[in-house]
């Protein structure tokens, strides 16, 4: 279990039969079949929102929702909770699903009004004012691009604000250090893990490792700044070869991806002939990793790495091993940030930058052997998902699941 500002208890060697079983062959996801939740065109609650919140849509505002705590006679008080969106995500949803979820596990009532301000200023303007005038205790800022906003329009506001799906903010410069507060009304949690901790991993994984492909949207500032420049300094001083492949035009990425990838094969054979020596690293940059077939397709028998653990997933159209901060997992630690600020508990420019650690680790082992390549034993103790030689999953949130002979 992760604890609540971004420490984890030993992991130790769990599920030693998955392993046993996995190496026989004889794994059998099974996903339950569930029905389609409702979609109000920018947010997808889950089954479990649904089951535990009543969404409301706003008359004449399309992109507004009330989210309320089903019958809580016992509760204290009712919580007002903003959420301040940029834009749609699946990352988002996910993040604001395991938000609500955790509130009804700390038997926490809330109002939430969620707001996709699509990253105009004017919209984001009246979005605070009705925070302020309705009485918000707490606003969430969903995304890099929402942070960024708030920050520059809202720092020193009234109502707190904690950071969700958000890069570094050291590195981004909203504040001086992980360790000490913010000294405002932000609290800050980071998608991001230092970046000599992943390099680690990718040495482990490839010792001699010779040329690293750095896939990034030259439109995601918070990306380049914080994951794709930042390796680059760190593998380029280590005698590492990068080679940075940035997307120009995110509407035809799929396009830009498969030539840049293709290019990159070519350029790392000419050190590495059997592309043993070689990593494709894919950034938190949505507009890059949604492209995976696309990345997949053209990548040979490079491995194909993401920051991002919702890149592994079932079946072929997947990166073979993710090792980052997933939205999830930020998110858990974003929502018990939220929780004792609104319950007394921390101030909210007092508290340090959470990060979880340690990382989400996914495996994917049908393109492992697909690519043949080795995953060392400790990544699959580790592992927070692992999907089988059929692609199928057989761990999630670190617990195995639905698995038959």
């Amino acid at each position: 279990m992760r604890t609540a500002f971004g420490g984890a208890t030993g992991r130790g060697l769990r599920h030693l039969g998955l392993v046993l079983v996995l190496l026989c062959g004889t794994l059998a996801g099974a996903a339950a079949a569930s029905s389609e939740p409702a979609y109000y065109g920018w947010f997808r609650p889950s089954a479990e929102t649904l089951d535990t919140w009543r969404l409301e849509e706003t008359p004449g505002a399309p992109d507004q929702l009330r989210i309320r705590s089903r019958d809580r006679r016992d509760a204290p008080r009712t919580r007002r909770v903003m959420v301040l969106f940029p834009r749609p995500s699946p990352a988002y949803d996910v993040a604001m699903n395991k938000i609500l979820d955790l509130f009804v596990e700390k038997g926490l009532a809330a109002e939430v009004r969620v707001i996709n301000f699509r990253r105009d200023d004017q919209r984001g303007r009246r979005a605070l004012a009705e925070a302020e005038a309705w009485g918000a205790e707490l606003i969430f800022s969903m995304g890099s691009e929402s942070t960024a906003w708030l920050w520059k329009r809202y720092r020193g506001g009234r109502i707190p604000v904690v950071s969700v799906c958000s890069k570094d903010p050291v590195l981004l410069g909203q504040t001086q250090s992980y360790k000490a507060g913010s000294g405002t009304n932000f609290a800050f949690t980071s998608l991001n893990m230092p970046v000599e901790a992943q390099m680690a991993y990718l040495m482990e994984l490839k010792p001699n490792l010779k040329n690293l492909g750095i896939l990034v949207n030259s439109h995601n500032v918070s990306a380049i700044e914080t994951q794709a420049k930042p390796m680059l300094r760190y593998a380029a001083k280590r005698g590492v070869r990068v080679l940075y492949l940035d997307v120009k035009n995110p509407n035809f990425a799929g396009d830009e991806l498969s030539s840049l990838v293709g290019r990159a094969v070519s350029t790392m054979r000419k050190n590495d002939p059997t592309l043993d020596r070689s990593l494709f690293w894919i950034t938190g940059s949505t507009a890059v990793f949604r492209e995976i077939e696309s990345i997949n397709a053209s990548s040979d028998r490079v491995p194909v790495l993401s920051v991002v653990p919702d890149v592994v997933q079932a079946g072929n159209d997947s990166a073979v091993l993710s090792i980052g901060i997933g939205f999830q997992s930020n998110a858990h630690l974003a929502a018990i940030y939220g929780i004792d600020v609104l319950q007394g508990r921390v101030r909210v420019g007092e508290v340090g930058v959470g990060i979880v650690s340690p990382p989400d680790i996914a495996i994917n082992f049908r393109k492992a052997r697909e690519i043949g390549l080795k995953i060392p034993f400790r990544f699959l103790e580790r592992a927070t998902y692992v999907y089988d030689y059929q692609g199928r999953i057989v761990r999630r949130n670190g617990e195995p699941v639905g698995f038959s002979r």
